[in-house]
């Protein structure tokens, strides 16, 4: 008897199967924190930039009322740059079924005046947030003493 085949493939190929599942990475048991506006959100993601050389860019994922479920590091990159693509900024959010984002990142200079490569990634964020149904809330570049906020400012033109 021949097998069955399907556009060429034949009907006994394994095709591996996968259990997608979220690993805290540690244990936080502290009250959840709500981020009611910008100023707040500076406030909780300032200690995941202390002592940094370098940029870091992290995802900070919110429930239905705002509240943080987690933060995710998505990328670190050099003294100037950290590489981002939407995807790796979303998956995490998909997977803590978030229903809104904060994105930050650290500029190691001091300055948080946000480059054209903010701007541009920030407008590609919130497109991929509609397309998703996960709402970009705001993007924030945290400077030494200082932090711009995309949302307070009218986000990018």
């Amino acid at each position: 008897m021949a097998k069955q085949s399907l556009n060429g493939v034949a009907a006994s190929c394994f095709i591996p199967r996968y259990k997608v599942c979220v690993v805290p990475d540690g244990g936080h048991t502290g009250p959840r924190v709500v981020i009611r506006d910008s100023a707040a959100a500076a406030i909780a993601l300032r200690p995941c930039f202390v002592g940094l050389d370098r940029e870091q860019f992290v995802v900070c994922c919110l429930d239905a009322k705002h509240a943080i479920i987690g933060v995710n590091v998505v990328s670190i990159g050099s003294l100037t740059l950290s590489i981002v693509h939407p995807r790796e900024v979303f998956k995490p959010a998909i997977l803590l079924n978030s229903c809104a984002i904060i994105a930050a990142h650290n500029h190691p200079s001091g300055d948080s005046t946000p480059s054209i490569e903010d701007r541009t990634l920030t407008t590609r964020l919130r497109e991929a947030g509609e397309l998703l149904g996960i709402r970009l809330l705001d993007h924030l570049v945290l400077g030494e003493d200082s932090f711009y906020s995309f949302g307070d400012e009218g986000w990018p033109l």
